[in-house]
This record gives C-alpha cells, structure tokens and sequence, in this order.
C-alpha cells in the first residue's frame, strides 16, 4: 500500500483526478474540526465534480447528489478521524477503480475496510458517478444469525 502523496505525481489522466480527489477528501475532513466548517467548504472537491448531475451511492445502498453529499460529509467529518492508503488505480475508457484501505474513528469506535469506488467521468474529465463497495471484518459472531439450527428445522 501506499501513501496518496508518494504516488499522485506520477500518476495521470482519470486516475490522477480519483487520486487528487481523495487527497482533497482528506485534507478537507482534517480542516472539518475547525469552526465554522459547514457543507460550503467542500467547494474544493466540487471542483472534480459536475456537481448539476452528481450521484453517489454509498456502501448500504443510499444514493444522494450533490447537495446531500456534502451535507452528509459535512456531519460525518466533523466528528470522525480519516485516513487511507491506495491499493490500486486502475482506468478504463470513462471509469476509474480506486481500491483503498480506508481507516476512521468516531469516539470510540474504529475501523479499517477495504474500499473499492467506481468513479464515471464526463467527456469534460468530472466525476459525474461514484459508487462504493466495501469488505469489513465479520461481526462478532454472537450478532450473527445461527443457521446450524435452522438446517437442524429442515
């Protein structure tokens, strides 16, 4: 894995800007403990998007443009610790897969997952499109439904 830093120089086309994008991401959610951050101050990640027609759809499945994107990252950064390493980058005619190792911290909760985003761009080179996957460890196996019993019912 590798740090954001040590690999954006040497990167280009699509997956220099998915690179560029997630460095933004993290600087942004640092600066979001200081006063008076609020969801206008991701105005320097809009600068990747075409904010008019911008969907994300998130691990679980919920989708949220522009406007609900940044209010979302709004109270998610203010209260939480972030950071990541790059996996893999890989480009595809207007896709580019970023593969993450994914590290936060809200309170007392933390967690590292492993993230894989779908980024589509526009033919001007903006993120129209992002949808994210991503693999965790499993829960306690207590929450976990019993299914011995259940094949012991059949």
């Amino acid at each position: 894995m590798s740090a954001l830093d040590d690999v954006i120089a040497d990167s280009t086309g699509r997956s220099r800007t998915v690179l560029q994008y997630s460095q933004m991401m993290k600087d942004l959610v640092k600066s979001a403990k200081q006063p008076g951050f609020s969801a206008a101050s991701w105005a320097p990640l809009a600068e990747f998007i075409t904010t008019e027609d911008f969907v994300r759809i998130g691990p679980f499945k919920e989708v949220m443009n522009w406007t609900e994107y940044t209010e979302f990252l709004t109270n998610w950064a203010k209260s939480s610790d972030w950071d990541c390493s790059l996996q893999r980058v890989t480009e595809a005619g207007e896709l580019a897969f970023l593969e993450l190792e994914e590290r936060s911290q809200i309170g007392d909760f933390s967690s590292v997952v492993n993230t894989a985003s779908v980024f589509e761009f526009t033919a001007e080179d903006k993120i129209r499109y992002i949808a994210v996957y991503l693999q965790m460890e499993l829960p306690d196996p207590a929450a976990l439904p019993d299914f011995a019993s259940a094949e012991d019912a059949g």
